[in-house]
């Protein structure tokens, strides 16, 4: 879809090297590079909540790195990127901070998209939490806040993040998060779509700090049946859709909250996963994530709504260039205009990440 020509900016990107640096799924690249194991076997054999969350495992098997970011994004007009922390691994207080310094590190900005912020990984409720976040700053002017790995969902074949609901709303949580007001940092937001509430409360405690909500709330299982029983049968995603619709709502009466239109091709959510090497086509993709754009619209209006791919987590449903055209198309025909798209693109990004100041360039 014509977007008028405007650079976009992917709000949303995971850039990874498992065998060289510690993730939590390095044990398995690994495993898959020195030992012959058929890939189809592996899978077949892999617990149902690893099977669904991923869809198809091979992005995880090897790096991901500005290149192939490149590749994937070829003809879809990218100026920059933000970083997003993915299960960094190091060990002591400090080692998150080390992702953010390696992510820097990577070629950009040379035949690919300039690396404009990062997102890295702190858990406000742990030990040296300033310490940590000072560490990130120290790492990169291109620090612009962290995101806290807490999505838990009630399906034990659903994979999770966090052992359990609640992290947002803990007393050593909220006493950390102060911090991040202090030093004017973002926060991401990734739950399940029935942690919603918790996001809402956090907004509501702390209306100084800017909360972005990554992929809509992650409703698991509203296109489709993943684990046990979430997302069965189409009166069970009626529900899954209802209660994340007046949850988003009350959340997005909080002018401190941005919304991420991203991850919203995750297989976690019940995408029948295409053949490898292939991409949904953009009207089923639409057919799909529709509804929920058009809420999204409604309740933050395109000025608090940010585009991102959320590559390569969305790959084995999509392109990046479908992901754009589906999310451009629905916000367009929800509108009526083609330029609301355009914030969504661009603009909200600079303005949220701060991409236009020095410390950015």
């Amino acid at each position: 879809m014509d977007l008028g020509g405007i650079q976009i900016i992917d709000a949303h990107v995971h850039q990874w090297d498992p065998l060289t640096t510690p993730r939590d799924f390095s044990g398995m690249a690994k495993m898959f590079r020195y030992l012959p194991v058929p890939l189809g076997l592996a899978v077949r054999l892999a617990p149902r909540r690893d099977r669904e969350f991923v869809g198809d495992p091979t992005p995880y098997l090897g790096p991901y790195l500005p290149a192939d970011y490149r590749a994937d994004a070829a003809g879809s007009s990218i100026e920059a990127l933000v970083h997003i922390e993915v299960e960094w691994s190091g060990k002591g207080r400090l080692a998150k901070a080390d992702e953010t310094r390696w992510v820097v590190s990577l070629p950009f900005g040379v035949d690919t998209p300039r690396l404009g912020g990062v997102i890295g990984g702190a858990d406000p409720a742990a030990p040296g939490f300033t310490d940590l976040l000072d560490a990130h700053r120290s790492a990169s002017p291109l620090f612009r806040g962290i995101r806290t790995m807490v999505a838990h969902h009630p399906d034990p074949d659903v994979r999770s993040f966090a052992a359990a609901d609640g992290v947002l709303g803990s007393s050593a949580f909220l006493d950390g998060f102060a911090e991040l007001a202090e030093r004017d940092l973002l926060f991401e937001a990734w739950v399940y779509s029935h942690q919603l509430p918790e996001v809402t409360a956090l907004a509501q405690r702390y209306p100084e700090v800017t909360i972005v909500l990554n992929h809509l709330g992650t409703p698991a299982g509203i296109f489709g049946q993943v684990g046990a029983d979430t997302g069965a049968n189409p009166e069970r995603r009626r529900e899954v859709f209802v209660r994340w619709r007046d949850d988003v709502a009350a959340l997005g009466a909080h002018p401190n909250v941005v919304a991420k239109v991203s991850g919203l091709m995750m297989p976690i959510l019940g995408h029948p996963v295409p053949h490898r090497g292939t991409a949904t086509p953009v009207p089923q993709l639409l057919d799909r994530i529709g509804p929920l754009l058009r809420h999204a619209v409604d309740v933050f209006g395109v000025e608090r709504l940010i585009w991102g791919s959320n590559f390569p987590v969305d790959k084995p449903i999509t392109s990046i260039g479908n992901s754009v055209t589906a999310v451009a198309t629905a916000i367009t025909e929800h509108t009526g205009s083609t330029e609301t798209a355009r914030p969504v693109f661009s603009g909200n990004a600079h303005r949220i990440y701060r991409l236009d100041e020095p410390s950015a360039e």
